[in-house]
């Protein structure tokens, strides 16, 4: 009888040893490959250091450098601006296709989808290449803006100051709006259908059925997609690398980009490592103020 008291007033299951003992793979590979060279990099950003010679203490001073560098500023604000390209653009695109798509119930629908998603499975590097082939003078872009008597804006579009970062960021709205659009796609497959009958007896139209009922049942996914394609925006490297390499006059240049140039080019390891933990950390900050937003109104 005491045993059997002792064991209803305990938490129900195994015991939460064995739960560790089940984590400990995974923390042991998550520490490993991820907190130690997390670690490593805030040590490395507190020295000035050219990776062969001994390094110099200079306690927050590489920091100070990413907030008074100019170029470094601009680097985070071109990538502010490929947010919106990679994440806002995406969201609004998919919101549309996935609401055609979703309502026509055209058929072959399987196949749509594959088309929208093809872009997630190619590589960035191949998809860079193609595109810096696209938008070349005498590429296929300019090709089409000269067929239709529009001569005057054919120019080389990753070598001017102007469009060159909104000439990459279209590359990010193509690659990511296929990942939004099958994200809510298989969202509004959710829907009670019940939602929507109680919305039309109601009076509603499209519009307002789907602000009402659409709109409000994507939380989730819009969630998830945001937190995806924003962090895939601020974290881009290979893009910018092999269409612009940060040019031209560091009109494209990013904070990844940075990193690099810094750390293999310049050989300030210290300052690219002072940029890698400001660009993760604001990262972190980034995901969770998606995160909680979208928790808050759920509370609600």
């Amino acid at each position: 009888m005491r045993g059997g008291r002792s064991r209803r007033s305990g938490p129900p299951g195994e015991p939460r040893l064995v739960a560790y003992l089940y984590l400990a793979p995974a923390l042991l590979v998550f520490g490993a490959f991820a907190l130690y060279p997390l670690g490593r990099t805030v040590q490395i950003s507190l020295f000035d250091w050219d990776g062969l010679t001994l390094a110099t203490w200079v306690g927050l001073g590489n920091y100070a450098d990413v907030l008074q560098d100019e170029q470094l500023r601009g680097a985070f604000g071109h990538a502010a601006v490929l947010v919106v390209f990679w994440s806002l653009l995406p969201l609004l695109i998919g919101m549309v296709l996935a609401s055609v798509l979703h309502r026509a119930r055209v058929r072959g629908l399987g196949f749509f989808r594959t088309v929208v998603f093809l872009p997630q499975v190619v590589a960035m590097v191949v998809i860079a290449v193609a595109w810096r082939r696209l938008y070349a003078p005498e590429g296929l872009v300019n090709d089409v803006l000269r067929a239709v008597g529009l001569d005057g804006l054919a120019r080389g579009w990753l070598g001017d100051y102007t469009f060159a970062l909104p000439a990459v960021g279209l590359v990010g709205t193509w690659f990511e709006t296929g990942l939004v659009t099958i994200l809510l796609l298989a969202g509004m497959g959710k829907v009670p259908q019940e939602l929507y009958e109680a919305a039309r007896l109601d009076g509603a139209g499209r519009v307002r059925e789907f602000l009402a009922v659409t709109l409000p049942s994507l939380r989730g996914e819009i969630a998830v997609a945001l937190v995806l394609t924003i962090v895939a925006a601020l974290k881009t490297f290979d893009l910018v690398y092999v269409t612009t390499s940060g040019g031209p006059g560091g009109s494209t240049t990013v904070p990844s980009y940075e990193v690099y140039r810094r750390a293999f080019e310049l050989g300030e390891v210290g300052s690219a490592a002072a940029v890698g933990v400001t660009l993760t950390a604001a990262i972190f900050v980034v995901t969770v103020l998606v995160t909680r937003l979208v928790e808050q109104r759920d509370e609600r």
